[in-house]
C-alpha cells in the first residue's frame, strides 16, 4: 500500500482548478509509511480521489502531482507521458533543437529536457522525478530513434541552487559517455555552438526561437543595439536580416567570446572592440571573415555586405545605456532581452524598478519611429505589471508606444493554463514616437 495524503477541509482548489502542486500548509495528515521521492496518493478530506504524485517533506512544494482521479503511476503510463510530449513537438515546432520535456506544461514535474540537434540535455529539480529520471531518457531515447534520430549523448545541469530545497545537491555532468559539450545546431536559418557544459541554464534560449524571427523585418538596413545579447542570438537575427550595424552587449566576458564565435560561424563581418566599446569611427582590428550574400545571410538590408558589420561588447548594461545616450548615440532598433530580475514574488517590487530603468534607458535611445523589442522572463513580472511598468517608463522617457506585436514564449514551452508558473515570457514590439 503506497502511502495517503490527506488533505484539510477547504484545502486543494488550486488542485481541484488543474494545478499541480499540494503545499505543506494544505495537508491535513499524511497515513502509511513511506520516503521522500515516493510516489503518493492525494485524497480530500473527505475521502475524494485526486490523484497520485510525489511527496518531499523537505520542502514547503510537498507533494507534485502526476495524475488525476485513479491513474496510477506505471512504467507504461510515464512511457505514454514521454511519446504526449514528443508527439506535440513534432505538430508544433521544428524540432531539430528544442525542448522536449517542459515540466509541469507536459504533466512531469520538476523535468526539463532540451535537444540541442542530437544532444540532450536535462535539468532535473525535483526528487520524485530524479527518480524517475532513467525512465523518461530511455524512453525519450528510443521514442526519438523510431524517427530516426539517434541521440549520441546526455548532459545533465541540474546545478541550480534551487535543489537544495528538496534536499538534493546541485549535480552537472555527463549522463552518458563524454562528448564534445560544444553543439553546433541552426535556428531558423543562423548557426550557433551551444556550449550545454557551462553555457546559461541547459546552453542556449530556445524560447526565443520566433520571437528573433519577428524582429528581423525591423532591422532590415537599420542600426540595431541588443542588450544582454548572452550568445549574441537576437544581434545575430538582425544581421542575418540584412541591418547595416549590430552591437551587442553582455557583462560576461565568456557570452560575449561565444556571440563573437557564433557570428564568426555564420560568416559574418565581424568588427573589433573600439576604445569607447561602441563608437563605430573608433573600431579598430576587424576580424576576417567570408561574408554570404543573397539568401544564404539573408543579408539584402544593405546593399553591400562590406558596408555592414556586427561587433560585440562586454560591458554592463546598466552602465552602458546611459553613455550611449550621453554620446548622442541612436538606434533604428533597440532590444532588451535581460535575464529575470526576480525569482520570488517578495522581490517583485525590486525587479519593477529595474525593468522600469532599463526601459526607459533603452527608450532614450531609440530614433523617433524606431522600434523597441522588450521582455521579461520572469513568471512574477505578470502581464499586466510588465505593460504597466513599460508604459511608466515610456512617460518618464517622454516617449508615446504604438505597439507592433505582443508575443511569449515558443510552443515547445507550452503555457498550461491551470500551471501558473509555466507562463513567464511576455515580448513586446513598439514603435516608439517622440512626443511633439
Amino acid at each position: 500500500m503506497i502511502a495517503e495524503v490527506i488533505l484539510k477541509k477547504g484545502e486543494g482548489r488550486t488542485i481541484k482548478a488543474g494545478g499541480a502542486w499540494v503545499y505543506d500548509n494544505e495537508i491535513d495528515r499524511i497515513d502509511g509509511n513511506f520516503e521522500n521521492g515516493d510516489i503518493v496518493s492525494v485524497k480530500d478530506f473527505d475521502g475524494y480521489d485526486m490523484g497520485y504524485g510525489f511527496i518531499n517533506t523537505a520542502s514547503r512544494l510537498t507533494v507534485r502531482m502526476l495524475s488525476r482521479r485513479g491513474a496510477e503511476i506505471t512504467e507504461d503510463f510515464i512511457r505514454e507521458r514521454v511519446r504526449a510530449a514528443w508527439e506535440y513537438r513534432k505538430k508544433v515546432t521544428d524540432i531539430s533543437s528544442c525542448r522536449v520535456i517542459f515540466g509541469e506544461a507536459d504533466f512531469l514535474p520538476g523535468l526539463v529536457v532540451d535537444k540541442f540537434e542530437d544532444v540532450l540535455v536535462v535539468e532535473s529539480l525535483a526528487l520524485g522525478i530524479d527518480r524517475l529520471k532513467p525512465q523518461i531518457l530511455k524512453d525519450l531515447t528510443e521514442i526519438l530513434a523510431e524517427d530516426g534520430i539517434a541521440i549520441r549523448g546526455i548532459y545533465e545541469r541540474s546545478d541550480a541552487p534551487v535543489r537544495k530545497k528538496e534536499g538534493m545537491e546541485p549535480f552537472k555532468g555527463f549522463l552518458t559517455e563524454p562528448f564534445d559539450t560544444e553543439v553546433e545546431i541552426t535556428e531558423n536559418g543562423v548557426r550557433y555552438y551551444v556550449d550545454v557544459k557551462d553555457g546559461q541554464k541547459t546552453g542556449f534560449f530556445l524560447d526565443q526561437k520566433y520571437n528573433r524571427i519577428a524582429i528581423r523585418e525591423l532591422c532590415r538596413g537599420g542600426r540595431v543595439l541588443d542588450c544582454f545579447t548572452h550568445t549574441g542570438s537576437f544581434a545575430l537575427n538582425a544581421y542575418y536580416a540584412g541591418a547595416r550595424e549590430v552591437i551587442g552587449a553582455d557583462v560576461s566576458e565568456l557570452a560575449v567570446a561565444q556571440a563573437e564565435k557564433n557570428a564568426l560561424l555564420n560568416g559574418f563581418r565581424l568588427l573589433g572592440t573600439g576604445e569607447d566599446g561602441f563608437s563605430a569611427g573608433n573600431v579598430k582590428g576587424a576580424v576576417a571573415g567570408t561574408v554570404p550574400s543573397g539568401s544564404e545571410a539573408a543579408g539584402n538590408g544593405a546593399e553591400n555586405d562590406k558596408d555592414r558589420s556586427i561587433r560585440f561588447v562586454c560591458a554592463d548594461v546598466l552602465d552602458l545605456l546611459p553613455k550611449l545616450e550621453a554620446a548622442g548615440e541612436r538606434f533604428d532598433v533597440v532590444i532588451l532581452d535581460p535575464p529575470a530580475f526576480t525569482k520570488s514574488r517578495e522581490a517583485t517590487k525590486k525587479a519593477v524598478k529595474g525593468y522600469r530603468d532599463i526601459n526607459m534607458r533603452g527608450l532614450k535611445l531609440v530614433k523617433n519611429g524606431g522600434f523597441l523589442a522588450t521582455c521579461s522572463c520572469s513568471h512574477f513580472m505578470t502581464e499586466e505589471l510588465f505593460k504597466k511598468t513599460i508604459q511608466e517608463a515610456a512617460r518618464a522617457a517622454h516617449k508615446r508606444l504604438r505597439q507592433v506585436e505582443f508575443r511569449t514564449q515558443a510552443p515547445d514551452h507550452p503555457i498550461l493554463w491551470s500551471a501558473d508558473q509555466s507562463y513567464y515570457l511576455k515580448f513586446f514590439i513598439f514603435q516608439v514616437v517622440e512626443e511633439l
